[in-house]
């Protein structure tokens, strides 16, 4: 398994700005050069866009334009990021960021908390499906171990579609989703669930974002800061970005337009989870100046296998559809995907363990082999026919690599072996780094030969095992690499979460294994009712289905199986079909009319500044820059974001209506505790004052109070105003 682009386990960094740029194609080379102004990058799979993006950072730093420390790239996963800036360090351009969004923003809530609200900033939880639970126990609902994940879901789904209790049946009805109970208990549910975590002054993963973005919109000064730090953004896998993201990354952004965005709308598959491929295909909208480039060669996967996946994508509907890239693959012809049909799932899942253990015999390695299926009940199936067969495997999704017991230990080991290895008895015997690394891991657990079986005892070898090979292409890359060399990179590898290559055959969901390929994939359970999922029901869902699929196809670099079985067991009804997705693509199935075209030629779209400078409203042109804001008493040019709020200098007369001011407090109480949010983030105490000082008649003059917006305005515009006329507010409620 190895992500997604072949290259050498430890190449040369190269000795200029302009090597960076060797190797690259034309279209690659273009988004490496495109260093200023807006660009929008649409890589089919396979097409090298991690390769190209991390060109373009390292050229960029490397040419002197970029200054490492500005640079902020965000992707979605720590393997991701990690992989990111295990590149950026091969192409020496050590000194940039690469994190999830979730890392960044935790990193500068965490620094910026005492400024913007003082003390320390509360307890994050890891996990808060127990919270979920304490939260069911509150409200008296039972809740079984599948409900209680639902349910957490759900609530997730919520906070990044910035949606709050009081909101979310209408929001869950609007969105079509499939509820796992009552919308009106989830909503009574979620809102326990916030109150319990006021109580217990601790905040969860999707509040890392909430309160970053609160802070960077409430705190101009804050904002600012940040804004002076990073002036270069890069963003992968663009496609997936959640609203509440999109907008931290305009936060972070301010007026400025140094961004650049790679993604592709067909392989959009988390849409469960608030992403959407909208703010990818709207880009040139946002930003009418945007360079585009198109990736569309691939170079990971044969023409049989990239013919089938431009097949199943020719019969796609939808927006995402007419924006698909149709991929032309670079590499040589391969054998042809198979399609299998066997009579119940045992029988699938030992006909695929039969062949896997063919090709390991025949000379594939078993870390090349992937089995990947829809959900992951069906894992346990696939575990115990190769356990059976005695073929090795790892699941996809486990534990991160250098977080394992076992890998800690042995790094341990590694090191105390390495400072003091002349007294040793165990080196005694060992001439070279990889027998060295032999000696001191088979005190840890590794053994010549893997234990029997299945379970914690094989999983451990495994990594043990990944040790032992990533010694031995250390050693064949490094003349005369020392035991302490190795420990330096593994220490770096594990900075970077840049994990070796365990040696076992890959099982995964076809969720966990976006973004990672392999020379052979099965691809099993592919019929009706797991592909399409039985609950998918409206256009959208089975599109997002045909997408999943897609993405597993584009997995396999050269032997590609696909199967289904007709029974769920032995002896049971044959009942069940192929998956509608293969319907004209696989033999004897009856063709089907594919969409005319793509939007797949590859190539460079240059950004035009003139035609940006003219767009009209509609084409969402450039902000405007700002002019510096003068106190509106004495007009001191003003510095302070709080100063900046109340439009005057702290110490210039007020005219504020006291008693608005304090009706707007208790107000905004009310709608903290309905919400489930610090009062801040309502609004904070400077809006309210100023608000109270200008009094406003209509939302055009709402709208002008620094720190409102048109989100808040849209929220909170009606009772906000209704306070100002001396009115209760018509029913307590948000506004939309």
């Amino acid at each position: 398994m190895t992500a997604a682009t072949h290259s050498t386990l430890f190449p040369r960094v190269p000795d200029s700005a302009d090597a960076v740029l060797e190797g690259l194609d034309p279209e690659q080379r273009a988004v490496a050069t495109a260093l200023h102004g807006p660009v929008c990058v649409l890589a089919g799979a396979g097409t090298g866009k991690t390769r190209a993006i991390t060109h373009r950072i390292a050229y960029g730093v490397r040419a002197g334009i970029l200054q490492p420390s500005s640079v902020l790239a965000v992707t979605f996963t720590n393997r991701a990021a990690g992989e990111m800036r295990g590149r950026l360090r091969q192409l020496g351009a050590v000194g940039v960021q690469a994190r999830t969004f979730h890392s960044a923003a935790l990193r500068q809530l965490q620094y910026f908390w005492p400024k913007a609200v003082g003390g320390s900033l509360p307890r994050l939880v890891d996990r808060k499906i127990q919270l979920v639970a304490d939260a069911a126990a509150a409200c008296r609902i039972r809740l079984d171990r599948g409900e209680l994940r639902d349910v957490t879901a759900e609530i997730e789904w919520s906070k990044v579609t910035q949606t709050v209790p009081a909101e979310y049946t209408a929001a869950a009805a609007k969105a079509d989703r499939e509820t796992p109970r009552d919308p009106a208990e989830i909503a009574q549910l979620y809102a326990a669930y916030e109150e319990l975590k006021r109580e217990r002054s601790v905040i969860d993963f999707e509040d890392v974002l909430l309160l970053t973005v609160a802070v960077l919109q409430d705190r101009a000064d804050i904002a600012e800061q940040v804004r002076a730090q990073y002036q270069h953004f890069v963003v992968d896998e663009y496609q997936d970005v959640s609203p509440l993201q999109q907008r931290l990354l305009e936060l972070w952004l301010g007026d400025r337009e140094n961004l650049c965005v790679v993604g592709d709308a067909s392989q959009t598959i988390y849409s469960f989870t608030g992403a959407t491929p909208d703010h990818l295909l709207d880009f040139r909208v946002r930003h009418p100046g945007a360079t585009v480039v198109k990736l569309v060669r691939d170079y990971r996967s044969t023409p049989q296998v990239v013919r089938l996946a431009n097949g199943l994508l020719a019969q796609a509907k939808g927006r995402a559809a007419d924006h698909r890239l149709e991929l032309v693959s670079q590499r040589s012809a391969g054998p042809e995907p198979v399609f299998t049909e066997y009579t119940d799932e045992p029988a699938e899942a030992e006909g695929a363990a039969r062949r896997i253990r063919e090709l390991i015999g025949s000379g594939v390695p078993a870390s090349e082999i992937a089995v990947l299926f829809r959900t992951n009940s069906q894992s346990e199936t696939y575990e115990q026919a190769l356990a059976d067969a005695g073929v090795p495997y790892q699941l996809r999704g486990a534990e991160r690599f250098f977080d394992r017991p076992e890998v800690r230990n042995a790094i341990t080991a590694l090191r105390a072996a390495a400072r003091f290895g002349g007294n040793d008895a165990l080196l005694d015997d060992a001439p070279d780094l990889p027998s060295q690394v032999r000696a001191v891991l088979s005190g840890k657990g590794w053994t010549p030969q893997p234990p029997a079986g299945s379970g914690a005892v094989r999983e451990s070898w495994e990594s043990l095992a990944a040790l032992v090979h990533l010694a031995q292409d250390f050693a064949a890359a490094k003349a005369g690499a020392t035991l302490a060399d190795l420990v330096v990179e593994l220490d770096e590898r594990a900075g970077a979460q840049h994990a070796p290559t365990v040696q076992g055959v890959t099982l995964a969901s076809l969720h966990a294994a976006k973004g990672l390929e392999w020379d052979v994939v099965f691809l099993v359970g592919v019929a009706e009712g797991m592909m399409p999922i039985t609950y998918a029901k409206t256009d959208e869902q089975i599109e997002e289905e045909r997408r999943l699929l897609y993405v597993g196809i584009t997995r396999a670099r050269e032997h590609l199986h696909l199967s289904w079985a007709l029974a769920r067991s032995p002896g049971g009804r044959a009942n069940r079909r192929p998956s509608r997705f293969l319907t004209g693509l696989r033999p004897g199935s009856q063709a089907v009319a594919g969409r005319a075209g793509a939007a797949g030629a590859g190539g460079v779209e240059r950004g035009s500044w003139t035609a940006a400078a003219t767009a009209g409203p509609e084409q969402a042109p450039r902000r405007r820059q700002r002019t510096p804001a003068r106190c509106r008493v004495c007009g001191r040019t003003l510095t302070d974001g709080g100063e900046m709020k109340l439009m005057r200098c702290e110490d210039c007369p007020s005219d504020m209506d006291e008693g608005l001011y304090e009706r707007l407090r208790e107000w905004r109480g009310e709608q903290a505790r309905r919400s489930g949010q610090p009062a801040f983030c309502v609004f904070t105490d400077k809006t309210l004052i100023a608000i109270a000082e200008a009094a406003p008649d209509d939302a055009h003059e709402l709208a002008r109070v620094p720190g409102v917006g048109m989100r808040k305005l849209r929220r909170y515009g009606a009772d906000v105003l209704a306070l100002c006329a001396g009115r209760d507010p018509a029913d307590g409620q948000d506004q939309d």
